[in-house]
């Protein structure tokens, strides 16, 4: 039996609601290498999207099999927060904003 992973959530962070999805898994590009994950972030209502994305996992880079961080509301709460620290307005108009975060969200 395996264990299916969570790829999309919500996350409430100081009395606001958050929705989060999987944008790209871990994968091979042909200029940059190997790639982390990207999760999409939006607030609920809002039109402005951040993605953040992650470092590549350590095993891809040694040649182990695949696989992604596991996606927990804490690392979310995280990944919400640096992004609007970093200076993303949800409400705004525009293209994605994109975000490189550690594997910890931060």
């Amino acid at each position: 039996m395996s264990k299916s992973q969570i790829q999309a959530g919500s996350v409430t962070v100081d009395g606001v609601t958050y929705d989060w999805r999987l944008h790209c898994e871990p994968h091979l590009s042909d200029d940059e290498g190997w790639k982390g994950m990207t999760i999409a972030l939006v607030e609920q209502g809002a039109k402005r999207e951040a993605q953040m994305e992650f470092p590549a996992p350590k095993r891809l880079l040694k040649g182990l099999p695949r696989g992604r961080l596991q996606l927990d509301d804490a690392t979310m709460s995280r990944c919400v927060r640096s992004a609007l620290a970093a200076g993303w307005d949800p409400n705004s108009r525009g293209k994605p904003i994109v975000f490189t975060v550690d594997a910890e969200g931060n």
